[in-house]
């Protein structure tokens, strides 16, 4: 696994990159938000700090997601809700706060990766509600027409939903599948991202809260 660490610290990268190269995979880093864009196809995964001298972690989360659908994940000191949030809604696939546990790392590292190299046998079918196209083999979903662009988790945690077609898709199981975990974190962080599908979308009804027990798909519009 090809992993680019953007971090600024040397003593964090320094202990960082060898921990993770013994533990197989293939490391690169980079001090700065210079040059990552021309780095993020050659790579599986971003470990991103936010704090970086040239440019502001999120801001770089939002040009990485227009160009690549790589798999970000935030490693920062930042660890209020409100940081959460905005590297989550900037398009990053997961958030760890400093200080944290290589184990742990690895395995949100290994997780992420897990998900973005699932295929499914055969071709997947394209759920349509109203003017909403959702295509899950192409991870495409459209408005009337227009293409709507969506984070991984946002497109899966939208997939989970649509699949079930009006069955209630419960927390639970979109937790497990979406994060791989089912923490209070993960919890917050599944709410942000169905109130920013809401909002991408446009259809605020298109997903449904079954309060106490999950998400269906809805009518679209409203």
């Amino acid at each position: 696994m090809r992993v680019l660490l953007v971090e600024d610290d040397d003593r964090v990268a320094g202990a960082l990159v060898p921990a993770l190269t013994r533990r197989g995979l293939e490391m690169q880093r980079l001090a700065s938000g210079a040059g990552v864009l021309d780095r993020v196809h050659d790579v599986d995964v971003v470990l991103l700090d936010l704090g970086l001298p040239d440019v502001d972690g999120v801001v770089l989360c939002r040009r990485i997601r227009a160009v690549s659908d790589v798999a970000v994940i935030v490693v920062s000191a930042r660890g209020e809700v409100d940081d959460r949030v905005q590297g989550l809604r900037a398009g990053a696939d997961d958030y760890l706060v400093k200080p944290y546990d290589v184990e742990e790392l690895l395995a949100r590292v290994e997780a992420v990766r897990r998900r973005r190299g699932e295929r499914t046998d055969g071709p997947a079918p394209v759920i349509e509600v109203g003017d909403v196209s959702i295509d899950l083999a192409r991870h495409e979903v459209l408005v009337a027409g227009q293409a709507i662009a969506l984070s991984r988790k946002e497109f899966q945690v939208l997939a989970l939903v649509a699949g079930a077609r009006g069955s209630v898709c419960s927390r639970e199981h979109v937790l497990t599948e979406v994060w791989g975990h089912r923490g209070a974190a993960e919890s917050r962080s599944l709410d942000v991202h169905v109130a920013t599908l809401r909002t991408k979308l446009g259809r605020p009804a298109l997903i449904e809260t079954v309060r106490g027990v999950g998400y269906r798909l809805g009518g679209g519009r409203g």
